[in-house]
């Protein structure tokens, strides 16, 4: 057996059972993907189940109010997603879905990996979906760090031939249970094929949550979905960095500045 075939059966009897996996729906896996970028699954399953019921097609979200979006995806953090993911749906609505990874990094959100993703789970194309997990995976495969080109090429060349869907669900799953930060080598299936677990690049730090930026704007937000518009100078009780916050919001389009007054944006 070699390490493509172990990798496949431990896959068949330990996957992981999500919602997103069940359907080659490209609006559902589109969605799911959205919602995955920077988010855990465990914490993304119920906002996804919830979300699809609201918007099942393109064209619910793409007519939908931005407070219903943003009231939607509240929870998910990095709001300013689901506005792209609604400008997504308009476009995809107006011309029909892209099919290729290529293709589908037109839409607004959608970078390399999405993009990825969605071509393999719903319109069958043999990519790799190159995240952070596969990423650590497959450098400890290897036994040197991967990044840039060379992480394409080797992720090209270690895909498994015609098994694209279950082959990068596997390694998103192994990175994710067991080919973790600190491995549990013990319990991994292809332990045998693995060059150097101990290779591992922690992610830049995105700084402590509270004081920043990021508050800053998911308190504006969860206030203004309450009461809509709000004074400038209440916003400014929330947060010291309130103004900064609001500024970067009207850049995105998410809010508007009238005066001393801040409103979501139809």
């Amino acid at each position: 057996m070699n390490r493509t075939a172990a990798l496949l059966e431990w896959y068949g009897h330990s996957r992981r059972d999500l919602p997103w996996r069940n359907t080659t729906d490209p609006w559902r896996i589109l969605v799911s993907e959205v919602m995955l970028q920077q988010t855990q699954a465990s914490r993304v399953v119920e906002s996804y189940r919830k979300f699809i019921d609201r918007f099942p097609d393109p064209g619910s979200l793409a007519t939908a109010a931005n407070a219903e979006v943003l009231s939607s995806w509240m929870g998910l953090g990095y709001n300013t997603r689901a506005l792209r993911l609604k400008e997504a749906a308009r476009i995809i609505e107006e011309r029909g879905w892209p099919t290729t990874s290529i293709e589908l990094r037109s839409l607004p959100g959608v970078g390399p990996y999405t993009a990825a993703a969605v071509a393999c789970f719903a319109f069958g194309e043999q990519t790799a979906a190159i995240d952070t997990n596969l990423r650590r995976v497959l450098s400890r495969w290897v036994g040197r760090p991967l990044d840039g080109a060379d992480l394409i090429s080797t992720a090209g060349e270690l895909l498994a031939d015609g098994a694209a869907i279950d082959w990068n669900q596997a390694v998103m799953d192994l990175g994710a249970t067991i080919c973790r930060p600190s491995p549990d080598c013990a319990a991994c299936p292809v332990t045998d094929w693995c060059e150097d677990p101990g290779i591992y690049e922690r992610p830049q730090s995105q700084g402590r949550f509270e004081g920043s930026i990021r508050q800053a704007r998911g308190a504006i937000l969860r206030t203004l979905l309450e009461e809509d518009p709000v004074a400038i100078d209440d916003l400014r009780e929330l947060s010291p960095r309130v103004d900064e916050a609001v500024a970067d919001l009207v850049d995105e389009g998410v809010v508007m500045l009238n005066e001393d007054r801040v409103s979501l944006k139809p």
